[in-house]
């Protein structure tokens, strides 16, 4: 038997959705390059192709835009549960009662249209979330319906109360496009292996929001965004970070499982980061950042991924550091939703074996001769 930590290395399953590894130098969905679809899709552009396995027409992507501007609002029983979240908690635990809830109010049947469900949290997952967050931060019930026809626009209106420079849209769309989809990784197969056993679709999305919830997986755009904001120059930076590697202290936001010399997306977003910093005058943070990155090449060959410079391009559209993983779950619900129903067309219970290190068989003592 191979025995991989992690399962690293091992091919788990078959997928036509995404390939992304060292040896393509590249992320494809669906065949097509990362690069290509971050400077000439929107994200509900990717979102159909990953779903439905090919481009849509002019005409579907329209009538698509307008579908899903029609499934942004929530019910009002869902808006009461939302009401009821402490305003302490962790906003991928909002979303996470979010998503169990609407279940309920909204339950998968036998007659489902397979991208039915889909859709409808790829347009309402956000109004979720800002809901929550207008009514406890802000002090406000939020109006779910704004006139944008992206899903981008669309979050940073209900964020800020009026609608986003093209600038600033444009930023999040290709953000959400670069996070929509990346393979077998930890959330995509929590969902796949919850599919298999033939649960419900709100279900095996749950299981997906709680696999990247975790720091390892999702986290890492927030953990980078406070590591920038600890130092106040880049020599600052230089220094501390060489002090956090001789303390063998994790820098997050840096290296792959899947990648060993770069991250294909990485640059995308660093243009990105880069351009709206220096507009929006935090161009000593990206300087900061730009060192710590120089730091941990030098040091460690480690590379910054999608995460690092991500976190700089959202605090520069304004968006507040615990949102940052939530987006990602915005984003990759269609990627998730294209594996689990790329399962169910094909499913097997998925059932990995373990290698046992416990103790031999043992005789049973009796509690009374037990020392």
């Amino acid at each position: 038997m191979t025995k991989m930590g992690g399962l690293a290395g091992v091919v788990a399953g078959e997928s036509a959705i995404c390939l992304c590894g060292e040896e393509e130098q590249n992320l494809l969905y669906r065949g097509y390059p990362i690069d290509e679809l971050a400077e000439h899709a929107c994200f509900e552009e990717v979102a159909w192709l990953l779903l439905r396995g090919e481009l849509p027409t002019q005409e579907q992507l329209t009538e698509y835009k307008e579908e899903l501007k029609s499934l942004r609002g929530l019910p009002t029983k869902h808006k009461e549960v939302l009401e009821k979240i402490p305003a302490d908690a962790n906003l991928m635990d909002v979303l996470r009662t979010g998503c169990s809830f609407l279940g309920n109010l909204e339950p998968e049947h036998s007659g489902s249209v397979s991208f039915e469900i889909a859709d409808r949290l790829i347009a309402c997952l956000g109004s979720m979330i800002l809901y929550w967050y207008n009514f406890n931060r802000l002090g406000k019930r939020s109006n779910l319906q704004t006139e944008a026809d992206s899903l981008s626009g669309h979050i940073l209106e209900l964020l800020n109360g009026k609608a986003p420079s093209e600038e600033e849209r444009r930023c999040l769309d290709v953000s959400l496009i670069l996070y929509a989809e990346h393979e077998f990784n930890a959330s995509t197969f929590t969902v796949r292996t919850i599919a298999s056993t033939l649960s419900d679709f709100y279900s095996a999305i749950c299981g997906g929001i709680g696999a990247l919830r975790g720091p390892l997986h999702g986290g890492a755009n927030e953990w980078a965004m406070d590591l920038i904001e600890t130092f106040q120059d880049p020599d600052s930076a230089e220094k501390g970070i060489r002090a956090m590697l001789e303390r063998k202290e994790k820098v997050m936001g840096f290296g792959h499982r899947v990648y060993k010399t770069h991250d294909p997306r990485s640059p995308i977003i660093k243009e990105w980061a880069k351009r709206l910093c220096a507009k929006a005058g935090h161009a000593t943070l990206f300087a900061i950042a730009e060192r710590i990155e120089e730091v941990m090449w030098q040091e460690k060959k480690l590379f910054p991924n999608l995460d690092f410079y991500s976190a700089l391009a959202y605090h520069a559209i304004g968006i507040p550091t615990p949102l940052f993983t939530p987006l990602f779950v915005l984003s990759r619900i269609s990627g998730w939703s294209a594996h689990l129903l790329e399962q169910r067309a094909n499913n097997k219970l998925i059932r990995p074996l373990s290698e046992y290190t416990g103790p031999a068989p043992r005789v049973w003592i009796p509690i009374e001769q037990r020392q």
